[in-house]
């Protein structure tokens, strides 16, 4: 059995080398979480006259600095004049320089989404007629190249590393306390330790450059990690780092004094047991003099137990009290390090984020403690001299628990990214999460195969309990013991040899350990089902990380609705979302104006008011007005009736004549806070 561990060992490690390498080659194109849902002037469209500004309207909030957008002319002169404005309602505008040519102007674009990702593009649109333009843009997407790959591999690295640390320190304090004494257990919770904390340095670092230039050299640049450090993103790392520094204090104590405390009190049972006593009853009758102390044995007998058993009550509650001082801080400081992605990428943004926020931290923990804890698992199994059934036995019933937490907060997940049953098939996020939901309910039939084994781990305890006490080791140390016996006046040469036949006693047995562990079919059976669930957890692992570098599905579907309208002629009724903010309580929002059939003569109006994360409400007043300045016209004054929650109409809405009208909404959300706003629309 032993000879085929480092095959499957060496398989096990080329699938992740395997992942990782898939992971890093598609991490060049990464999608982004925000997407642009509109733009004035409109994608393609040829306007009469040279705009003042030009606005973009993103699917969510999303972090813009100096340059980041740009517009420019048609022979590739920047015409946009100072930094993008905040308009409310996710949308963003650069004021233009006046007297502009006409001709086929280009508008480039890259922010970083609120869930972090960097979010690039770029549109045209014409003043006058179209022309031909010298502008070259770049075909490295935003988030791409050589940086790209490295912070997906950093990001990868970095959910590896929770679970390791989360998982293994879980099993320890809840399935196995004397696992904190075992040296592969403690290389792995340490492993998980160091690769979250080398992942989340070598994120800060790169985060400017993946997020700005994408250049290598951009690395190291202290005035991009000065700006990192004031983004979301940037603190959500640091507090990351000083977390780690705690959850290396928590280490420290599980794997220092709580291990002592265990096997202080394992020996404390062994002794008031009586298993520990190597010497026989009367031991002391051969030794001269004795005869006495047959009166007072049971005395001293008596208060050598008292004083037993009150030291062995005391240790036990000490290591009761540090286990649960443990399991409360550890679970602080491992919910401390969930929230630090929960409140920096997909769940902090969106809808119901308040809720999100929290599922996100219990989808992660439960993540960690399943695959983590079936993690340490393999390991124990293949490293550790023993582990007992119901060892097994817990972390099943644990793992079950985090199933049944993976699936619920899963499905709200799901729910919330997709909104549509389309979105399953129609988007890559979608087509990701299915294969992630086939991933899950593999490994779950995988570990139901591994609980059958572990009951019938449980169903022959004399047996193996038999067999750890066979011929081979005990013969093995018969004979080690009695040709260990020094002679008398033999002197430092055979201390010295006294102590290598005690070091050859511990390989033999150890080694004979080993070949019984081995010769085990339970076990065997137990190792085989608990490595495969392992190969494919390395594979779910990589999936989720590539499901938080791709957009949304929800957000995927709205951006492509909104390309189509915006590259679709407006042949029919016309609408119009223009952002509003009064600057009060509930300033807020977006007013959509339909007009039908937006021709010459009378039309039916409508005119919704919703708030930034599309709940319709009401406000005190609206009023609508329309003007052709070209032809001196208006404004043409019309006050709607409200008809249901944020939803006002009015017909026969009168438009005299074809042309580029501009349409002011004027919103009052308070008896003093009013504020018009305006776009132009081509009516006829």
């Amino acid at each position: 059995m032993s000879s085929t561990i480092a095959p499957r060992v060496r398989t096990l490690l080329l699938l992740f080398l395997a992942v990782t390498g898939a992971l890093l080659a598609g991490a060049a194109p990464v999608s982004a979480h925000a997407a642009l849902t509109a733009s004035d002037p409109r994608q393609g469209a040829v306007v009469d006259e040279a705009p003042a500004q030009v606005s973009l309207t993103f699917s969510e909030g999303v972090a813009v600095s100096d340059g980041a957008v740009r517009v420019l002319d048609p022979k590739g002169k920047r015409v946009d004049t100072g930094a993008p404005a905040d308009q409310g309602a996710n949308t963003y505008a650069v004021k233009l320089h006046a007297g502009l040519p006409d001709g086929t102007f280009t508008v480039t674009y890259q922010v970083v989404s609120a869930d972090s990702h960097p979010v690039s593009g770029a549109f045209t649109f014409s003043i006058g007629a179209p022309s031909t333009t010298s502008v070259a843009l770049s075909d490295q997407t935003a988030g791409g190249g050589v940086v790209g790959g490295l912070y997906g591999f950093a990001r990868y690295v970095s959910y590896g590393g929770f679970i390791l640390l989360v998982g293994g320190a879980t099993f320890v304090l809840a399935c196995w306390p004397r696992g904190a004494g075992a040296r592969s257990v403690q290389r792995l919770v340490v492993s998980g330790w160091l690769a979250l904390t080398g992942a989340t340095l070598a994120m800060l670092l790169l985060r400017g450059s993946y997020t700005g230039s994408g250049r290598v050299g951009d690395i190291f640049d202290l005035a991009l990690l000065s700006q990192v450090l004031q983004t979301k993103t940037g603190a959500a790392l640091v507090s990351r780092l000083l977390l780690l520094a705690a959850a290396a204090l928590f280490v420290a104590v599980l794997f220092g004094a709580y291990d002592r405390r265990v096997r202080a009190d394992g020996t404390g049972e062994q002794n008031a047991t009586g298993t520990g006593d190597t010497s026989a009853p009367g031991a002391g009758s051969t030794d001269g003099g004795t005869g006495t102390a047959a009166g007072t044995d049971s005395t001293a007998g008596t208060d050598s137990t008292n004083s037993t058993n009150s030291t062995d009550s005391t240790e036990s509650q000490e290591k009761s009290d540090l286990a649960f001082g443990l399991a409360i801080g550890g679970f602080v400081v491992a919910a401390g390090l969930a929230a630090t992605w929960a409140m920096a990428e997909h769940a902090s943004t969106g809808l119901q984020a308040g809720i999100a926020m929290p599922v996100d931290v219990l989808h992660l923990l439960a993540v960690a403690v399943w695959l983590g804890g079936l993690s340490t698992l393999l390991v124990a199994l293949f490293r550790a001299p023993s582990l007992d059934a119901p060892v097994v036995r817990r972390f099943s019933r644990l793992a079950f628990g985090s199933v049944a937490v993976l699936v619920a907060t899963g499905i709200y997940q799901s729910w919330r990214q997709l909104g549509s049953w389309s979105a399953f098939t129609e988007t890559t996020y979608g087509q990701l999460l299915l294969v992630k939901i086939g991933l899950v309910v593999v490994l779950v039939g995988i570990a139901w195969m591994s609980r059958r084994w572990t009951a019938r781990l449980a169903q022959a305890p004399e047996r193996r309990a038999a067999e750890a006490v066979r011929t081979p080791v005990g013969a093995a140390s018969a004979r080690t013991r009695k040709g260990a016996k020094p002679k008398a006046g033999s002197g430092g040469g055979d201390g010295k040899r006294a102590a290598q036949l005690a070091r050859q006693r511990a390989a033999v047995a150890s080694a004979a350990e080993k070949r019984l562990r081995d010769a085990d079919p339970l076990r065997t059976g137990l190792r085989r089902s608990v490595l495969a669930e392992a190969g494919v957890a390395v594979v779910l692992l990589a999936v989720t990380t590539a499901l938080t570098s791709t957009e949304p599905g929800r957000t995927e579907q709205e951006a492509r609705a909104a390309t189509a309208a915006a590259v679709t002629p407006q042949t029919g009724a016309l609408s119009l979302d223009i952002p509003f903010d009064t600057g009060g309580r509930d300033g807020k929002g977006v007013a959509r104006v339909e007009l039908d059939p937006a021709r010459v003569g009378g039309n039916e109006m409508h005119v919704y008011v919703d708030r930034p994360n599309g709940k319709a409400f009401d406000v005190p007043e609206i009023k609508v007005a329309f003007t052709l300045e070209a032809k001196d016209i208006g404004p043409l004054p019309v006050v709607p009736d409200h008809i249901a929650t944020g939803h006002w109409t009015a017909d026969g809405v009168q438009i005299p004549m074809a042309g580029s009208w501009t349409i002011a909404v004027t919103v009052r959300t308070s008896d003093i806070d009013q504020v018009t706003v305006d776009k132009n629309a081509q009516i006829g």
